[in-house]
């Protein structure tokens, strides 16, 4: 169908049920509607859906000159669509890149008739313009240099001339090397290419230079691409004029609609079923007592639901009742236990945002006197209950495209060599090195992994430690002694919680936990042959 605003003729695609909400998608530069047409298909099945190309591209008309394509047309030839496909209720609107732009200046219109907004890779440019004028900083530099381009296209003859050259024909192309596109949308016409650069000579300096204070009351949904070359909302203070946001990252470049349909439809759907702002969702292993229980605490105090997992039920849901959380009775070291517990935690309360692989068990004695049994049990606990959790949760993870972080318990004797800690140290240094290796691996997908490595911290973990060569009253009597020393110590599991919090927040890699794990963390890399000294002597 085509609808007038104006004198401009928009061509405009309905699709799904006239009686359910509709959708309303608006594309970018240097797109068409055809942007869309792999998200389409996953919304129509709930949702009356409403596609059209702007004006300046595809089958609508172009009209001349560089007035034509101010922000306040745009926002008319918006509310001209949704007037023509829903006269009578209000629109769910989504948008991408110069889409997203024009759709920021219709949802802070008063009065408009938007009930949810989804905006990708596209700030409100009044937004931007006061942003840049905040103190500089890093983020500042950084954005400039992503946005080459705006300066490009404001030189006279240059960008006309790129897209005239080949560029519209050969756009394609550019979308498979850069983006990883697997379908590129209809070929971008050279017309429309080169009309489309009045976008950013009407509108881009003159918001900057004189910014608007532009706030709405519709609720707001900003995706944030993780890998994207042009565009970061993530600094801008958009709780300044939004009431209502909900802030998402999703692992792709910039034409997120291009290469991960499924999961902007699946964010779209989720927003305008429920608007309130989303929690964050945290998995802990081992969260009964002790660090896991402490994690569980710091991370709820910070207003995120959290799930925890013991083997003591009981101590689970202790933990959950003061979390406001849930419990599950799981034992990490069997990984089908885990994997099913995974897709339960999926299915009752989402893909976590945040895993925190903690449970573990100690043990003290030599070598040579720690049985196969033993070894079994250290290393099926400490290492194979990591390796169960990031396998069953990080797939999930991986699937969702949204990132993440992956916590895992390592400790100081992973760099700290004793010859009585010889399967609790081989254990928690196996835990290190994966962390390593799938950091590296998950970090295309925008999930970060932190390796905790406390040292002698207060916790529940010296009344269980198992002693090799010894019998039961003498084992209860070491078990006694490791725990009054510990506790001497004085440093609770409340501080290593907050490490492991900060460590998520800003994405640290490894992280020593008290002097003594820093100063043996030095020791490893600057000396190590003193560590392989200090290991020979009875010092644990």
């Amino acid at each position: 169908m085509n609808v007038l605003s104006g004198d401009v003729r928009l061509a405009v695609q309905v699709q799904g049920d006239p009686t359910a909400p509709t959708v309303v998608l608006v594309h970018g530069y240097p797109d068409t509607h055809a942007v869309w047409d792999d998200v389409v298909p996953l919304l129509v099945k709930d949702f009356r859906v409403v596609t059209y190309d702007v004006r300046g591209a595809g089958a609508s008309d172009r009209p001349r000159g560089r007035d034509a394509y101010r922000l306040e047309l745009l926002k008319q030839d918006l509310f001209a669509v949704v007037d023509a496909v829903s006269p009578d209720r209000p629109v769910h609107l989504v948008a991408h890149d110069w889409g997203s732009i024009q759709s920021w200046e219709a949802v802070t219109e008063p009065g408009a008739r938007i009930a949810s907004f989804t905006s990708i890779s596209g700030p409100c440019l009044d937004h931007m313009g006061h942003w840049l004028r905040s103190r500089p900083s890093v983020a500042h530099l950084r954005q400039l240099l992503r946005s080459w381009y705006v300066l490009a296209f404001h030189l006279p003859v240059l960008a006309p001339l790129v897209w005239k050259l080949g560029l519209a024909r050969r756009w394609g192309n550019v979308l498979r090397r850069a983006e990883g596109v697997t379908r590129s949308p209809a070929r971008t016409l050279k017309a429309d290419a080169v009309q489309g650069i009045a976008l950013y000579r009407a509108n881009v300096l003159p918001r900057f230079k004189a910014p608007r204070p532009r706030r709405t009351d519709i609720p707001v949904q900003v995706v944030q691409p993780l890998r994207d070359a042009y565009v970061d909302t993530t600094p801008l203070d958009l709780e300044r004029w939004v009431t209502t946001l909900r802030r998402r990252t999703l692992a792709c470049g910039h034409w997120a609609p291009l290469t991960h349909p499924a999961a902007v439809a699946r964010m779209v759907a989720e927003f305008v079923h429920d608007t309130s702002p989303r929690r964050e969702l945290v998995v802990v292993t081992g969260g009964g007592s002790g660090i896991g229980r402490a994690t569980a605490l710091a991370f709820a105090r910070q207003g995120a639901l959290v799930v925890v997992s013991d083997v003591d039920m009981v101590k689970a849901q202790e933990t959950a009742a003061m979390v406001g959380g849930h419990a599950y009775r799981v034992d990490v070291s069997d990984g089908r236990a885990m994997r099913a517990w995974a897709e339960e935690v999926a299915a009752a309360h989402g893909v976590p945002d945040v895993l925190v692989n903690n449970a573990g068990v100690g043990h003290s004695g030599s070598f040579l006197s720690t049985s196969t049994e033993q070894w079994r049990r250290v290393l099926d606990v400490n290492l194979w209950g990591v390796v169960n959790g990031c396998r069953a949760f990080g797939e999930l993870m991986v699937d969702r495209a949204e990132g993440g972080h992956v916590v895992n318990l390592s400790s100081a004797a992973a760099y700290l060599p004793s010859k009585v800690l010889s399967a609790y140290a081989t254990s928690k240094a196996a835990v290190f090195m994966l962390s390593d290796c799938l950091r590296a691996e998950l970090a295309p997908a925008g999930i970060g992994v932190s390796t905790i490595c406390p040292g002698v911290v207060k916790t529940d973990i010296t009344a269980t430690t198992t002693f090799s060569g010894v019998g039961e009253e003498e084992q209860a009597c070491k078990q006694a002694r490791s725990s009054r020393l510990y506790a001497l110590r004085g440093f609770g599991p409340d501080r290593v919680a907050a490490e492991i919090v900060h460590a998520v927040r800003t994405g640290k890699a490894v992280v020593p936990v008290t002097v003594e794990a820093k100063a043996a963390r030095l020791l490893s890399r600057a000396a190590p042959s003193a560590l392989r000294a200090i290991a020979k002597l009875d010092v644990l």
